[in-house]
């Protein structure tokens, strides 16, 4: 009889531990907008998650209450194979060794591994016997929370506040995940997915990742006639352009071309300030810093102070929707694959792009973002056309150079 009631007594604090575990770990916006539903399972589960502190005071009771049991039992279940033991602290040492060895085993550790695999499966899956325990022990739990809080708020003069449902950037990336996959399965279109998840990854990017590099802003000298000005507007095709003094690294400021109807004398009378933000500045603290500055452009600088590059609001949302065709994009930029063997890139590639694209597996890096940072990284020199470098069965080819940059580079799979 002893060993029937260890046996139940295990079972039940084996489901009590792992359905804790299951709703600590649960996905919780995932469990709110189930609730929507008209499961019969969902509105179940609906119930007992409106108040983590009763349900969690409940599985923590029923756990207690199956212990206690078990403790019992296995004192009596034991006591034949250990009555040869005279001394009581060492046959209660003994008994107490045994028991948590056995409950840590199979009423800790394993059903909580299990239920932690997929913990809101495991929620829907005992639902019901759930439920039954909820309402069944609601008497007990109530008792004990009343007491307890009467005791923090009159004893410990603690403020007991109420806690709103939060979800967190963990909830909504494991929701995003889970939509991933069906829509995947299901071939479907899951753009907007993307979407979300790449505006989650903002945290994650720096401006340095999403910004125009210095080599390929266009800048004027603030000495320059505005007809040059007018000139540089028509040759590139920018609405902004900005400006600077002596040198492209004291950039102090930038022109509008809906400024030129004014028909200004000088740059200087329509010249607007411009935000200056470090090039190790996270993509959704550079949208924040657009919001409250009121601008859509901003000047990059390295930690030397160095013009790094230019970032416009255009640059950080592509990170969200894709590539959009403004003003600071290559019109001509070069992506071609030639062959199974032969591909042909511009500089500016990026790696991720390409193994995404075509599978390559280029090695990618936080010490540089496009083709030619990889070439240079593995170069390790200023290369001329013509040059190449091996990286395990690829080659990598300077196909076209100009003076400053390399322009195009070929790759070539044996």
């Amino acid at each position: 009889m002893s060993l029937t009631i260890v046996v139940i007594t295990l079972i039940f604090s084996a489901f009590f531990s792992g359905i804790e575990i299951a709703f600590v770990s649960s996905n919780k916006l995932k469990l709110e907008l189930d609730k929507n539903s008209d499961s019969f399972i969902s509105k179940t589960i609906a119930i007992f998650s409106k108040d983590e502190s009763n349900f969690i005071a409940t599985m923590l009771i029923g756990n207690n209450i199956a212990l206690v049991i078990f403790s019992i039992s296995m004192t009596e279940l034991l006591h034949p194979f250990l009555q040869n033991i005279s001394s009581s602290f060492l046959l209660l040492f003994t008994q107490t060794i045994i028991s948590t060895i056995i409950i840590l085993i199979t009423a800790e550790f394993i059903p909580k591994a299990i239920f932690r695999i997929n913990p809101n499966y495991m929620l829907k899956i005992f639902s019901l016997p759930l439920i039954f325990f909820y309402f069944l022990l609601y008497p007990i739990v109530f008792v004990m929370l009343a007491i307890s809080g009467f005791v923090l708020k009159y004893i410990f003069r603690l403020e007991i506040n109420e806690v709103n449902q939060l979800f967190s950037k963990i909830d909504l990336d494991e929701y995003l995940e889970s939509l991933t996959q069906y829509t995947n399965s299901n071939s479907g279109n899951n753009t907007e997915v993307e979407m979300l998840q790449n505006a989650l990854e903002l945290s994650n990017i720096k401006v340095r990742e999403c910004m125009v590099p210095r080599t390929d802003m266009a800048a004027i000298n603030i000495k320059s006639s505005v007809e040059q000005l007018l000139k540089l507007f028509i040759e590139t095709k920018y609405t902004k352009i900005p400006v600077f003094k002596d040198n492209i690294d004291n950039i102090i400021g930038y022109v509008h071309s809906a400024d030129l109807f004014k028909k200004p004398i000088t740059i200087k009378s329509v010249m607007l300030p411009i935000p200056i933000v470090s090039e190790s500045l996270t993509a959704n603290e550079m949208l924040n810093t657009f919001i409250k500055k009121n601008k859509s452009i901003a000047l990059v600088v390295d930690e030397f102070g160095g013009t790094s590059g230019l970032v416009t609001v255009e640059d950080v949302t592509e990170e969200i929707v894709g590539e959009i065709e403004d003003e600071h994009d290559i019109a001509d930029i070069i992506d071609e694959k030639i062959s199974d063997t032969e591909y042909l890139f511009s500089s500016r590639m990026e790696v991720d792009q390409i193994n995404n694209k075509y599978n390559l597996e280029l090695p990618e890096s936080e010490e540089y973002e496009t083709i030619a940072g990889l070439f240079l990284s593995l170069h390790e020199d200023i290369p001329i056309k013509g040059e190449s470098i091996k990286y395990e069965n690829k080659l990598l080819l300077i196909d076209s150079v100009d003076e400053k940059s390399i322009k195009l580079i070929r790759i070539m799979v044996k």
